[in-house]
């Protein structure tokens, strides 16, 4: 007889998790602290409530959240179905009407037979197969004893991340390539390097110290564990003009080939994937509001077009290093039977949290039957996202959210990015339905049957 199979956190990928093993005729024990044990950001006991935007993103498959969307339907979502029951008019993005969507996913869940829901706070990391997807907002005697297993340099519990931009985004004919006091004009710096003079610096620090920032909540405000290496830049410009200067935008060791000189300040960009086509921009953390934030970061020379698909951001964020300790398949490598999801795994974005605790129940229901686990294609959007934050540098690993940078370039490369997106999507949705015939999975096939018909 089976195990039944323990999912901590009643969010949206500990709902999908739960759903997806349930599915396929595992007993499920759903916990949810909720009412039991509020946070502060749930204003509800519903399950999969959304605290934040409304929205689940693009439904353009040629867009990052959008192919996410289709490959998580082809997998037989329920969160999915539940959010297009829900929908609210939103142009070509999928947004849902909050309250019907929590109760559409709390009446499937309740309603599931092999699924039964526990109103209570899980304390401790239970024996057994378990999957946690406590989220950001997992409680302190939980993130306790998930520092315990994991080892504690490996939690998170604050996150202060840089903003990500694409590479072909960057105006090289400004930015440069170079290490700091690198000798010889035959070598190539790891970074990519935005000079400034004294005006563009000073007209950058202007705007930055009267971007509007986001407000922390309460909860957020409450012992905040920023490192000072983690402090966001209007922080550091608030404490003296030059401070940015002398801090993560200091000139030393670098000189311009366009004048041969050193800078006044310089930003740098460091490569975020192994493929080199996303940068991140070094010590920039930051906690303007995101349409500020783009206006005040494109004062860069070099970054005046910059595409970002990760913006940086400050706040009360529990995550693990998922590079040191989960397989792409969210097993964890020390313990067999001990899965994670969702946010607490690095992913950011609804879409990912759902389709991380998709493949967190797919992958328990094979472990507790005997099967081998799957990986999706790292060409598929969901596989190329499990494989970043499997797989990302474990010193520097910071959240990650659905983007074409993250995928396999194409051979031969498509110069175009419209149609460049557009052939992402193809060979993404090509590899799963190649997948999903193959994987003995009689839900799956199911769905795939409906979904043709």
């Amino acid at each position: 007889m089976k195990q039944r199979v323990k999912v901590i956190g009643g969010g949206l990928a500990g709902s999908e998790a739960a759903w997806q093993l349930a599915e396929r005729g595992i007993a499920v024990d759903l916990y949810e602290m909720r009412p039991v044990q509020q946070t502060g950001a749930h204003v509800s006991d519903r399950l999969a409530e959304l605290v934040c935007s409304n929205s689940l993103g693009s439904t353009l498959v040629d867009r990052a959240s959008g192919l996410l969307k289709t490959e998580a339907e082809m997998l037989g979502s329920l969160l999915l179905r539940c959010a297009e029951r829900a929908a609210v008019p939103a142009g070509r993005a999928l947004a849902v009407d909050r309250e019907l969507f929590a109760a559409s996913v709390t009446e499937a869940i309740e309603n599931h037979p092999n699924i039964r829901l526990i109103r209570e706070e899980v304390r401790a990391i239970p024996d057994g197969p378990t999957i946690i997807a406590t989220g950001p907002l997992t409680s302190p005697s939980l993130a306790d004893d998930i520092a315990r297993i994991s080892g504690e340099k490996h939690l998170y519990f604050y996150d202060a991340i840089s903003p990500i931009v694409t590479a072909d985004s960057i105006n090289m004919d400004v930015a440069f390539r170079a290490s700091r006091y690198e000798q010889g004009e035959e070598v190539e710096g790891d970074y990519i390097n935005c000079p400034m003079t004294k005006e563009e610096y000073d007209r950058f620090v202007d705007a930055l110290l009267k971007a509007e920032t986001i407000e922390l909540r309460d909860f957020e405000r409450e012992d905040p564990k920023f490192f000072e290496g983690c402090m966001p830049i209007e922080q550091l410009a608030a404490r003296g003009r030059d401070a940015l200067a002398f801090g993560p935008m200091r000139p030393v060791g670098l000189r311009d080939p366009r004048t041969g000189k050193r800078p006044y300040a310089v930003v740098q960009l460091r490569q975020d994937n192994l493929i080199g086509t996303l940068y991140n921009i070094v010590g920039f953390q930051t906690n303007m509001r995101w349409g500020v934030q783009k206006e005040v970061l494109r004062l860069i020379p070099g970054l005046e077009n910059a595409e970002f698909v990760r913006m940086g951001q400050q706040h009360r964020n529990t995550y693990i290093n998922a590079p040191a300790l989960l397989e792409p398949t969210m097993q964890m490598r020390r313990r067999a039977d001990l899965f994670f999801a969702g946010q607490i795994t690095g992913v950011e974005g609804y879409m990912g949290n759902i389709a991380t605790g998709l493949l967190a129940g797919l992958n328990m229901a094979r472990f507790v039957s005997g099967l081998p686990l799957w990986t999706p294609p790292r060409t598929t959007m969901l596989g190329a996202l499990c494989y970043y934050v499997t797989h990302a540098d474990e010193k520097d690993f910071q959240p990650m959210k659905a983007n074409f940078g993250i995928l396999p370039e194409l051979v031969p490369p498509v110069k175009d990015k419209r149609a460049r997106h557009a052939a992402y999507a193809e060979r993404a949705l090509a590899a799963l339905r190649d997948e999903i015939r193959r994987l003995d999975d009689p839900y799956l096939h199911k769905v795939q049957e409906a979904i043709e018909s």
